[in-house]
């Protein structure tokens, strides 16, 4: 049995459609930084561990070794007599992707404090030879013990605690989770440190981005085309659905007397070259050759254009070839306007012996029904509840595609990646569920360079999906639509239970984000198939 995963499941790695969410930026009790410099010659806790922001130094300095001095070495505490400085200057500066530059300077007697505090940290620790515990070291001593490398890198780490939390004062409640990042390099901070001289870093962060809508009306009086796939179509879905029920009631026997037919099933094996501009062979086309190829001749929409007419008449154990061309609407870009010279071998070649369809193949074509019209009546039945649901999938795509064009969203780089990681986490994830990768492929997927090629190539994709999100999101606020508390923890308790019964690991307050993004998508889609002018046109 096909593994699939819980419908809870699958909607929450889906795009989420509302809002980003927003958190006070917060910073960790300890930064982590790469330093060539000598670790101190005492004992203290050393940590290569990274810390609550991923990344939070984009240039780490080449070839360092990940060198952290602990909180408790040199941790700031915020007393009543060690506030933030007052007199911190932080300059703001707009830069593209949505996201803001903060020049960050801080006067020397702040540098000169967080220096002092490092001083004392290092002081209380240190077993210096020749000096009691808690006896006051010389400073001149002190720092030759320890290492002036070691006591400037940890006061410039005390002095970023120190200042950085005014210094995002700026952004609090704007800046988006996770895309702090200080940019300046800790090896030009560590060159330019000094207790006589200002201290300057510059920080960049992600903000919240701006939705601007391109139409005077924004998302209201909105015209929408759905276009329907006659495929979906109740009546002709119903019919086919009968005969292939049917055909499977048949007997396959092998044609020995004449050639492939409408009708027929055929094995074939399958080589293809581009042909050149001099109608000279070319290279294969890996993507398009296949062996053991079975083809059932009345159900050849997927094939390319002119393929089965050419192999019309093909005769067991008989080969053909033929030029053709790939169209440009074809779905693999690489093979667009391609034209190929294919080689088909025809390995087996059957006919179907159908029994008589009347009202005594009713139970067997399906079961609980006693004539072949209440057969048709209850396929039929079933096929209006496919097309409906399929044309309210339509009707929503097509509803998020429009509020993607009627948009823009100058996106941060914070968010396309995020969202990019949900993407693909969704694909490995509903591969891992149906079993067709192991854990070594896995493994090998995940990986930072895997995921970060994903992301490139499906930039078109994922930006697109943030804009509607955002839009989304922002209708929902403009319009004061609401969802019940007993909606929100039902489908979080349904989602959860599904995640469960499928050993799943979750997150309950990442479930419960996203079970709410979920809800406000639905009453969003709500109100504009209820409001927008929507027209259907058949394919």
């Amino acid at each position: 049995m096909e593994a699939v995963l819980p419908n809870s499941a699958l909607r929450l790695l889906l795009p989420t459609r509302s809002r980003p969410s927003l958190y006070p930026v917060s910073i960790p009790q300890t930064l982590s930084f790469s330093s060539s410099l000598s670790p101190p010659r005492f004992p203290i806790r050393i940590s290569s561990r990274s810390h609550s922001l991923p990344g939070f130094f984009s240039h780490p300095p080449r070839n360092w070794r990940p060198f952290h001095v602990s909180a408790s070495a040199v941790a700031v505490q915020k007393t009543g007599k060690d506030r933030s400085p007052a007199d911190v200057l932080v300059t703001e500066t707009k830069e593209p992707n949505s996201s803001v530059r903060l020049s960050v300077e801080v006067p020397p007697a702040v540098c000169q404090q967080c220096y002092r505090k490092v001083l004392d940290e290092f002081a209380k620790q240190a077993k210096i030879p020749g000096f009691r515990p808690g006896k006051k070291v010389p400073e001149n001593i002190l720092v030759n013990y320890i290492g002036g490398n070691n006591v400037q890198q940890a006061a410039i780490e005390a002095t970023l605690k120190k200042t950085l939390p005014q210094a995002m004062a700026s952004v609090e409640g704007r800046a988006l989770k996770d895309s702090v990042r200080i940019v300046t390099k800790f090896s030009e901070m560590y060159d330019v440190f000094s207790l006589q001289d200002a201290f300057r870093y510059e920080v960049v962060a992600d903000v919240a981005p701006e939705v601007k809508w391109l139409s005077e009306n924004k998302y209201k009086k909105l015209k929408i085309v759905v276009e329907i796939d006659n495929i979906i179509e109740a009546q002709s879905a119903s019919e086919r659905e009968l005969q292939r029920r049917h055909k499977a009631l048949g007997l396959l026997r092998i044609v020995t007397d004449r050639g492939l037919q409408i009708g027929d099933l055929v094995v074939l094996d399958i080589f293809a070259k581009t042909i050149g501009q001099d109608e000279s062979e070319g290279e294969k086309i890996p993507s398009a050759e296949t062996k053991g190829f079975h083809l059932d001749t009345e159900e050849s929409d997927n094939l390319l254009p002119g393929f089965l007419d050419s192999i019309i008449g093909i005769r067991q154990g008989e080969t053909k070839s033929f030029p053709l061309q790939f169209p440009e609407s074809w779905e693999q870009e690489n093979l667009r306007g391609v034209r190929a010279q294919f080689t088909v071998e025809c390995k087996e070649l059957f006919y179907r012996d159908l029994p008589q369809l009347d009202d005594s193949l009713a139970e067997n074509v399906l079961p609980g029904c006693n004539s072949l019209d209440q057969v048709r009546e209850a396929i039929l039945q079933r096929c209006k509840e496919v097309e409906q649901t399929a044309i309210e999938q339509a009707t929503d795509n097509a509803i998020l595609d429009q509020l993607s064009k009627i948009v823009e969203v100058d996106i941060p780089k914070s968010l396309l990646e995020e969202q990019g990681r949900q993407l693909y986490g969704a694909k490995l994830l509903q591969l891992q569920v149906e079993k067709k990768i192991n854990e070594s492929q896995l493994a090998s997927l995940s990986s930072e360079r895997a995921v970060g090629q994903f992301i490139n190539n499906e930039k078109e994709n994922i930006s697109k999906i943030i804009k509607q999100m955002l839009a989304v999101g922002e209708i929902f606020k403009c319009e004061n639509l609401q969802f019940s508390t007993e909606e929100l923890v039902k489908e979080v308790e349904n989602s959860i239970s599904e995640f469960k019964g499928h050993n799943q690991e979750y997150d309950e307050e990442r479930v419960r984000e996203q079970v709410q993004d979920v809800l406000e998508g639905a009453k969003v889609l709500e109100w504009l198939r209820e409001n927008a002018e929507i027209q259907y046109v058949k394919q």
